[in-house]
């Protein structure tokens, strides 16, 4: 008997501050299922869940969003198939003026407890209930790792000046493609070659400069990890308190003692090259980070 196949879907919480004070969320009404819920649809065959995401809530809302944070993904039974949804917070950006469609006839932004009466769905009400708990997020950071620059034995020059290869060079257009989503104000680099190249599409695409700072860099010869470890978890703690969402890109051997540092966890921060993460800072230290 065949396994039955999986339902990918992604949406999210879009919100915005009220006018009196507070915050708003949006929900939307299908005409076809006569229901209020958050804005979210499936994934098309390739397409990473918060690219998903991004695409759903601006097609069903207007609402071109701004990641922030991830919330939890719900399951749940969808014509007879399992069915997953990963959600994310996102701040409302640009509005294109929504328009009533066959898909949603209508929008409606609401203060949480309003839409948490309003809301059709418990798996819904879960993912509304954990973004109020949320804290105010006050800055974002996406950090990745360099894409694949080759074997470290195969360069004969300066490891430093080691350059992206062919699969890096493809790595790193589509890392752009989905950092972008983010919309970044800045662009920050470790000094090695490979990390300021793996931003280099990402920058070509935004028209934004790079910035080095060596804090990102890999421990230098006699020096303590856990020296570096602080450096970076300090500049990204720094950078977080940018006006807007910062693209950082570091290495293999700084990344996870950073995370580890910022989030006070011995969790499993290994970075695959050309990988990531959306880091969430609030007043009080980071959230958990994302993978992305």
């Amino acid at each position: 008997m065949a396994a039955v196949s999986v339902i990918r879907a992604a949406g999210g919480v879009a919100w915005r501050p009220a006018t009196g004070g507070g915050t708003e969320v949006c929900l939307v009404h299908r005409p076809r299922y006569g229901d209020w819920s958050l804005p979210k649809g499936k994934l098309e065959p390739g397409e990473h869940p918060l690219l998903a995401a991004l695409r759903e809530v601006a097609e069903e809302t207007d609402v071109r969003g701004v990641p922030q944070v991830r919330l939890p993904s719900v399951s749940y039974r969808s014509e007879g198939r399992p069915k997953v949804v990963d959600y994310w917070s996102l701040r409302a950006g640009a509005d294109g003026g929504f328009q009533a469609g066959t898909e949603v006839d209508e929008v409606r932004w609401l203060p949480v407890a309003a839409a948490l009466e309003l809301v059709s769905y418990p798996h819904d009400a879960e993912v509304l209930h954990a973004f109020a708990a949320l804290p105010p997020v006050t800055g974002t950071v996406v950090l990745v790792r360099h894409a694949r620059a080759g074997a470290r034995g195969t360069w004969s020059g300066p490891d430093t000046a080691r350059p992206l290869d062919a699969t890096g060079w493809t790595q790193a257009r589509t890392l752009a493609r989905l950092v972008a989503a983010i919309r970044p104000v800045r662009l920050v680099s470790a000094a090695p070659r490979r990390c300021v190249q793996t931003l280099g599409p990402l920058a070509e695409s935004l028209d934004l400069p790079i910035e080095v700072n060596r804090d990102l860099d890999e421990p230098d010869a006699g020096q303590q990890p856990v020296e570096r470890a602080l450096a970076a978890a300090a500049r990204l703690t720094a950078l977080a308190a940018s006006d807007g969402p910062v693209v950082v890109c570091s290495q293999g051997k700084v990344i996870p003692p950073a995370l580890e540092r910022l989030t006070g966890r011995s969790d499993d921060f290994t970075t695959a090259k050309g990988g990531g993460w959306l880091l969430a800072f609030t007043a009080d230290g980071m959230l958990p980070p994302d993978r992305l």
